[in-house]
């Protein structure tokens, strides 16, 4: 399969960080009826510290679309409409966009089709390591180029790539004198967008100022309109009980709240607007040395646990266990798990793998205990941890020593990307829009060298993801359906729950695509 390896500095692959492919979304109303507030101030909390604002590296992209703009951008119902391209067009190989007149970067110079195909080639070449961008980018090396008579772009693809409009066109372009400066962007912003970031405190709160005279956002959006905020102050609250407790008392605007606090929220006058997600998206690290780089064991560890009652934890309720890798409304989306996850007899599996029960019920192999090492971080979700530690009672039960280990999300992405240190990750994500995000974590070169951070090696994956690439848009779902279950078939990794998680808004109005990012020209705070 043709592909160019993506890097991969500390990369928070299964975080609603990584999630910048967006495919669809929905429209969030507030049931406010008072007037809009001009130049007013709105409070956004998160759920987790964003390090570097730099929209290519993997904590950078979520606050990327308050500063950067792409070529296109996605509508509430799923179609393309327009953001610094007007008009576009792509096959499996070539993309070409021609740029709106008028665009203008932050520090007020013009953005010019130079300065668009530049950002493209930096975001995706190799040697910069950019986690981030690589989430985005099309899985096969690219070459983009510009004509500034003319105003267009146009990249052109080694090996063809099926959605090179909603990968390319999807990329935050940051302004040439980000570029000349990157590290810069860490702590400031270089982009096209409605706003700039003009106070960064560690740890919180960010807070951005809207630009004045902005006129390309999605769909000719501007900032002239009434009732978008002239401040955005995004806080850190990592507790979803602290949030709701916070929109509640009217603390904050807008935050996505996940887990049984919903439920408090509920007849309180919110804006809301829910959001699909897939909850506990559970790797199994297989690089050499690890007892999980055996399938055999994999699949009795995956037939020993309980999909109903981990979906009921997930979800701080009645579950559903998940369907796909994606969460529902992703491209290609189809039930998938039940009919292609082990369903063994775990205690006869792992006897037929290879492990005995010594006297004290504990597994062994070739005079080696099975010693399991499971991490997660509350950081993505307040039930991350007792999902968790189901699966450690299931596989304690089995005859394993399982180590739980609660991380933080910068230890938890350490472990995943730099020392390679766990055999199980539990994270969970909104999922990808489309099948192709998924390639780097399946597929490909480890750290430090590409995104598979897990050591997945599944040839019948590879081999019909080679298809897929070939065939164009959805024309290829069947395929990419059959890929997804190849690696469910061999336990290469789990997804728990179909779950939601809602954006609320207090006083205000708000558009979101999905994964549930929202769309800052779509806010209006009311009175």
């Amino acid at each position: 399969m043709p592909r160019r390896p993506p890097p991969v500095p500390l990369a928070a692959a299964l975080t609603a960080a990584a999630v910048t492919l967006t495919g669809c979304g929905n429209l969030a109303r507030s049931s406010t009826t008072g007037p809009l507030v001009d130049r007013g101030t709105v409070r956004i909390a998160t759920a987790s510290e964003t390090p570097s604002f730099n929209p290519y590296t993997a904590f950078g992209t979520g606050p990327a679309r308050y500063a950067y703009d792409s070529l296109v951008n996605i509508s509430a119902d799923g179609t393309l409409v327009s953001g610094l391209a007007s008009s576009w067009g792509a096959t499996t190989t070539t993309a070409t966009f021609a740029l709106r007149p008028g665009t203008t970067c932050s520090d007020g110079t013009p953005l010019t089709a130079t300065a668009v195909a530049r950002a493209l080639n930096y975001a995706g070449d190799p040697a910069n390591q950019l986690a981030g961008a690589q989430t985005v980018l099309p899985s096969v090396p690219y070459t983009a180029s510009a004509d500034d008579a003319a105003g267009t772009v146009s990249a052109t693809t080694t090996a063809p790539f099926p959605f090179l409009t909603r990968t390319l066109g999807l990329l935050p372009i940051v302004c040439p004198a980000g570029l000349d400066r990157p590290r810069s962007l860490d702590r400031s912003t270089q982009g096209t967008g409605p706003y700039v970031l003009s106070h960064y405190t560690p740890g919180g709160p960010y807070e951005f100022t809207r630009r004045e005279g902005y006129a390309w956002g999605p769909g000719g959006a501007t900032t002239a309109e009434p009732g978008l905020p002239a401040r955005i102050v995004i806080s850190v609250v990592p507790q979803a009980s602290t949030t709701a407790n916070l929109l509640l008392t009217g603390g904050v605007d807008i935050a996505s709240v996940n887990g049984p606090d919903r439920a408090r929220l509920t007849g309180h006058g919110l804006a809301a607007a829910d959001v699909a997600t897939v909850v506990g998206l559970t790797f199994f690290n297989q690089r050499p040395g690890r007892p999980l780089a055996d399938p055999a064991l994999r699949r009795a560890l995956v037939s020993a646990l309980d999909r109903q009652g981990l979906a009921n934890v997930a979800v701080g309720g009645t579950g559903r266990p998940a369907a796909d890798f994606g969460a529902e409304g992703a491209v290609c989306h189809a039930d998938l798990a039940a009919a292609n996850l082990p369903a063994l007899d775990a205690s006869e599996a792992v006897r037929a793998a290879g492990w005995t029960r010594d006297a004290g019920g504990r597994l062994a192999k070739d005079g080696r205990p099975l010693r399991l090492r499971l991490i997660t971080s509350p950081d993505l979700g307040p039930t991350l941890s007792p999902v968790a530690e189901l699966m450690a009672r299931s596989w304690t039960q089995l005859g394993a020593d399982v180590e739980l280990v609660t991380e933080s999300l910068p230890a938890l992405v350490n472990a995943m990307y730099q020392t390679g240190d766990f055999d199980v990750v539990v994270g969970t994500s909104p999922g990808f829009a489309l099948p192709v995000g998924f390639i780097p974590f399946f597929s490909g070169p480890t750290p430090a060298q590409g995104l598979n951070f897990a050591g997945v090696t599944n040839p019948e994956y590879d081999t019909l993801v080679a298809q897929a690439l070939r065939e164009p848009d959805t024309e290829g779902c069947g395929t990419w359906n059959r890929a997804a279950a190849a690696l469910l078939r061999s336990a290469d990794a789990l997804p728990i729950a179909d779950g939601r998680s809602t954006v609320y808004g207090r006083s205000t109005t708000f558009a979101t695509t999905f994964g549930g990012q929202i769309v800052p020209t779509s806010i209006r705070l009311h009175r």
